[in-house]
């Protein structure tokens, strides 16, 4: 249980990659005094939070109504997951994010979007708490250690962006680059982890 909670939290926590989400939100939401950017993360988090949690609680059954196999998703959670860490370690995130950014500017609300969806709450974390809580359906309260873990996950990620400015002062563009990238080269391991997981549990189950 103890390697599976670990496991579950290095996963979430670099998928959600905390530090990697203070350049992005300063670009989002530096503008504004920090008493407006604390509502904004905390707002941002509300519903980031309420779309986890919904997913770490019917997400599966999700899959069962459409006829999906846990090993299915885990190839193909994979398969998004090492795109993500690819993009992370080559720096190429805040590329991919310019159309949210552009769009946000205009908005004077950027706590659901883009900062609470996607960039919070994006497919990357979805994939992986889904199998994270099929993986948990084998331990007692595995469901309740896994929200526990999204909580803890996102109070880091509360706790980052709130002194944003500091960290980026701190470490730099290139500091936070060099983090992204390390943490990359971790959930590349994890995804490649996920695909031969599933792809092993489909030849187990057909022989």
């Amino acid at each position: 249980m103890t390697s599976f909670i670990v496991r579950a939290f290095l996963t979430l926590f670099v998928v959600l990659d905390p530090i990697g989400l203070v350049p992005l939100f300063m670009t989002l939401a530096g503008y504004h005094s920090h008493k407006v950017q604390l509502r904004i993360i905390r707002q941002a988090l509300l519903v980031a939070g309420g779309i986890l949690f919904v997913f770490a609680l019917f997400g599966n059954n999700l899959l069962r109504y459409l006829g999906i196999s846990v090993a299915a998703f885990q190839v193909a959670a994979g398969i998004l997951l090492l795109k993500i860490a690819i993009d992370m370690v080559f720096a190429q995130r805040e590329r991919e994010t310019k159309a949210e950014e552009s769009e946000a500017q205009i908005r004077t609300d950027i706590s659901v979007f883009p900062l609470g969806t996607p960039l919070i709450a994006g497919p990357g974390a979805l994939a992986s708490i889904l199998i994270l809580q099929a993986e948990a359906a084998i331990y007692p309260l595995g469901t309740v250690v896994i929200l526990g873990i999204i909580a803890f996950v996102l109070l880091l990620i509360y706790g980052s962006l709130a002194i944003a400015q500091h960290i980026t002062h701190w470490l730099g563009r290139t500091g936070i680059n060099v983090i992204s990238r390390v943490l990359g080269i971790l959930l590349a391991a994890l995804a490649v982890q996920y695909i031969v997981d599933g792809i092993l549990t489909s030849i187990d189950v057909k022989f």
